[in-house]
């Protein structure tokens, strides 16, 4: 029988603290994805188990388990180095077990209340009146976008500032489910960045309150929460179906603000000439008004 396995029940620690980050990294290895000989024995978990684990990173697998029970204090550097490389972890990934492993038992440490934009941040957006643009904060808040965004995606004026968010848009209203061709791909990316947001501030009351409040509306929401992914994507490519400009394939890049690293502006566009941009045109010709009524009301 193999006794080394998952603890008793006394000794889970949190799902969303380190604990549960590591066991659902070692989840999605199998031995023979790093180099250990697979062994024919029944095993009571997916992946990896913690003495290989340990065997890999080279840590006593008392001291792993402490780790995953959020017992283990001061970690060295070098141990979380060694337990990322044993892991095959990405840089993102390698970042968010730091913050966990540092931020765990830290207190107070919610966020600033960071929904103001420089007024010339405001008019910046204003000025870039032919693509579509908007500024997010932290736990993916929306804080400020302009005329071409609010056509793409909806006039959020109407919407209360504490519901500009893309996880509750992307899991709770059903306009902006229709309008991401790619929802799934989407989806995945907003937790995956809320992931690294919670990492950073462990006892942020408000985004604990918008992933209780999404968790308990969209199951969808709680499978790619249990995942415990983590991404930040800078740039890449969105689809969209939009009701009045029609199908539109657009790239798009995110830039930390240099001087608010909270707040991020992201701007859209397509290449000239594409069929994208002439599409975006008739949008912007539609105005936001009748956009965000075809959102509404989509044929």
């Amino acid at each position: 029988m193999d006794t080394m396995d998952e603890p008793a029940e006394t000794e889970r620690a949190a799902d969303d603290g380190i604990g549960g980050f590591l066991r659902s990294r070692r989840a999605r290895l199998r031995p023979e994805d790093v180099g250990l000989p697979a062994t024919g024995r029944y095993r009571r978990v997916p992946g990896l188990r913690r003495e290989e684990l340990a065997q890999l990173a080279g840590v006593s697998v008392a001291y792993l388990t402490r780790l995953e029970q959020d017992r283990g204090d001061n970690v060295s550097d070098e141990v979380l180095d060694a337990i990322a490389r044993a892991l095959r972890l990405t840089a993102n990934e390698r970042a968010h077990l730091v913050h966990l492993a540092r931020n765990r038992h830290r207190k107070g440490t919610a966020p600033p209340e960071q929904r103001q934009v420089r007024a010339a941040l405001q008019g910046m957006l204003a000025a870039m009146e032919d693509v579509p643009a908007y500024i997010t904060g932290w736990r993916s808040d929306i804080l400020a976008w302009n005329r071409m965004a609010a056509a793409l995606f909806g006039d959020w004026d109407g919407t209360p500032p504490q519901k500009r968010n893309w996880i509750r848009l992307l899991f709770l209203s059903p306009d902006h489910r229709r309008l991401f061709a790619d929802w799934e791909a989407r989806a995945a990316e907003a937790v995956g960045a809320l992931r690294l947001d919670a990492g950073q501030r462990l006892d942020d009351p408000e985004l604990a309150a918008l992933v209780d409040e999404v968790s308990a509306r969209s199951p969808e929401f709680r499978r790619l929460w249990a995942t415990h992914d983590v991404k930040e994507k800078s740039h890449g490519t969105r689809r969209l179906h939009h009701p009045v400009a029609g199908d539109l394939e657009l790239s798009f890049e995110s830039f930390r603000l240099p001087d608010d690293s909270e707040q991020c502006l992201t701007v859209y566009h397509a290449p000239p000439g594409s069929a994208t941009v002439e599409n975006l045109r008739l949008l912007a010709s539609w105005g936001t008004d009748a956009a965000r009524d075809a959102l509404r009301h989509p044929r």
